[in-house]
């Protein structure tokens, strides 16, 4: 027999419990003795959230914390993860949207439940009486009873005046904090105008595999699904190893190091695995660094499932590993901020802080120095970084060249697909707003050098 529905899975979105509780037959009691049913999208969706703006904890962290999605089933735990996301993607906004509304500061967790209830009602098509009678049961079973009247008073006059709302409203600038939109210069606009959409999947496809039908090739020749067209675990070819998920972004540092059957190769820190498969299809002997248990595992699995066996995993840190003898080339894609990945990880934008950059960029010149001392002479160095930030980018560029690295430019030939992407220096610049008329791309930096 099947279990009823969760009020996130109902087709027509409606709650499956009145606000004041009385018709729950499940639950458990809130302050007023009544029943308010489980909800577990919006409870997992409120444990990702605080721990995102209160906590100042990774999306992925937060959702690990929440004991709500402990039990939870797949699909609850995927929804939740959407309105998570969605209200981190546009918070500035929905922040003020609720201004009007609010005559003081409301404690941080009555501020969530209304980010989630104004996240529904804007920007997830959420019906209105869904999103503020869930909204409400929400309040009610974190504990916050005595604001659940508050909690429905506001979100009902945010339904009333609807989309109208975002009337005037400058939303990128509102959705990325002030010290971001300064540091992006020139660029700031397009960034933040694409980082409010979800992104797409895109595909690396192994040579001599087919691609899943449906998708659209990209220029550098990754394959594109729109986001949340399609299930990679349901493709055609997931299982075979045919192909990886990667950002066509992404991709592009580990082609530039132009590497050749035979060479003997480093993937300084290789986890979750798209740009070491890049390098071992391209018949180099790889070997895969990572430091953190955890994303080794995950390495270790996109390997095995992608069959890509002969690759030397090494559980190492990067900065004090030495190989046996002087490698041929290196991709040292560094641990940074991730601020070009923020559409994927809005998370992002609300727990860095700009003196995170500096403890960032210490930790990549000791790589970039290490890395140096690795390389055979004349071997080559592709630094990159998912990052927006010039400190990481640009600035470690000019450090790699002090430490006596020779830059080796990127050719305009070697970037024709994508000319936007070189700089003057010929580096390797993408950022969001590029091909945002195709689903845009996230932000990376590389630069290439030999050591002399």
């Amino acid at each position: 027999m099947k279990s009823p529905p969760s009020p996130s899975s109902r087709p027509d979105g409606r709650p499956d419990a009145r606000p004041d509780g009385r018709r729950n037959r499940a639950g458990r009691p809130d302050r007023r003795g009544g029943k308010v049913a489980p909800d577990p999208t919006r409870d997992i969706a409120f444990d990702i959230v605080e721990g995102v703006i209160v906590h100042r904890r990774m999306l992925d962290t937060s959702l690990e914390h929440s004991a709500a999605a402990r039990t939870a089933e797949p699909r609850d735990r995927a929804a939740a993860h959407r309105l998570a996301a969605t209200v981190l993607r546009h918070m500035g906004t929905a922040n003020e949207v609720l201004s009007p509304f609010l005559k003081r500061e409301p404690p941080e967790p009555v501020r969530v439940v209304l980010l989630i209830g104004v996240a529904q009602l804007l920007f997830l098509d959420t019906p209105p009486h869904a999103a503020v009678a869930t909204s409400v049961a929400l309040a009610r079973r974190r504990g916050l009873v005595p604001f659940a009247g508050l909690v429905n008073a506001v979100l009902r006059r945010v339904a009333a005046g609807g989309v109208e709302a975002l009337e005037g409203l400058d939303q990128p600038r509102l959705d990325v904090p002030a010290w971001l939109w300064q540091s992006w210069g020139r660029l700031v606009r397009p960034i933040a105008g694409a980082l409010g959409h979800e992104p797409p999947l895109d595909l690396t496809i192994r040579p001599g595999c087919d691609a899943p039908p449906g998708g659209e090739v990209m220029p550098n020749g990754s394959v594109r699904f729109a986001a949340g067209t399609v299930k990679v675990a349901e493709l055609p070819g997931f299982a075979e190893g045919a192909f990886w998920v990667q950002d066509m972004a992404a991709t592009l540092p580990a082609r530039l190091l132009n590497v050749t059957a035979g060479e003997r190769v480093a993937d300084l820190c290789a986890a979750p695995g798209g740009k070491t498969a890049q390098l071992a299809c391209a018949g180099a002997e790889v070997f895969a660094i990572e430091r953190e248990g955890r994303r080794l595992e995950r390495l270790r699995a996109n390997l095995a499932r992608l069959g890509l066996a002969d690759v030397k995993v090494i559980h190492a840190d990067a900065a004090t590993w030495r190989p046996e003898a002087p490698l041929d080339a290196i991709l040292l894609d560094a641990p940074c901020s991730a601020t070009g990945t923020i559409r994927r990880h809005p998370d992002a934008m609300w727990i860095k802080r700009p003196r995170d950059i500096a403890t960032m960029t210490e930790g990549q010149d000791r790589l970039l120095a290490a890395a140096r001392d690795m390389l055979r002479l004349g071997g080559r160095l592709v630094y990159a970084v998912c990052s927006l930030q010039p400190e990481e980018g640009e600035q470690r560029a000019r450090a790699a060249q002090a430490m006596g690295l020779v830059p080796d430019p990127f050719t305009p030939e070697e970037l024709a697909f994508l000319p936007q992407a070189r700089t003057p220096e010929g580096w390797l610049r993408t950022h969001p707003g590029m091909l945002a008329d195709r689903g845009g791309m996230d932000g990376f930096f590389a630069a290439r050098f030999r050591r002399g």
